[in-house]
């Protein structure tokens, strides 16, 4: 799993073309301030350990969310971080089981449309920890 972490003044999003049939179809966009947003790539290695690598990156998220002073959370498949990819259906159950546990301990966690691409919308300020990459 790769992990990009961009800590945001303002990120905003709108449904622009779905890619995948078997997800919900969406539309509009949401804007948010004050974020932390995860692009996570999920590759066909990870399908073997799902809760391995949920709970690595629930780790990272956190840590990331400390240092940027947030508990608010973006979840955005992202799958442009390695060749390897997983079953889209495993990278949406990473997703949701983060999510879930996220909120368990008080973080508000929203998730982009899966399987859409997306106008994206960023602004995000030159600090330190602002940019996080890591390989789970």
């Amino acid at each position: 799993m790769k992990l990009l972490m961009i800590y945001m003044d303002k990120f905003a999003y709108n449904v622009t073309t779905k890619t995948l049939d078997e997800f919900e179809d969406r539309s509009g966009g949401k804007e948010f301030s004050d974020v932390l947003v995860a692009f996570i790539h999920v590759e066909k290695e990870d399908e073997e350990e799902v809760p391995k690598k949920v709970k690595k990156l629930i780790k990272s998220i956190k840590w990331a969310a400390g240092k940027n002073k947030t508990k608010r959370v973006i979840l955005h498949s992202f799958a442009h971080l390695s060749l390897s990819k997983s079953d889209p259906k495993i990278a949406k159950e990473i997703l949701d089981k983060a999510e879930e546990r996220l909120k368990n301990v008080n973080f508000e966690v929203e998730q982009t449309p899966f399987g859409y691409f997306l106008d994206l919308v960023v602004s995000a300020p030159g600090v330190s920890q602002a940019r996080i990459f890591q390989d789970l």
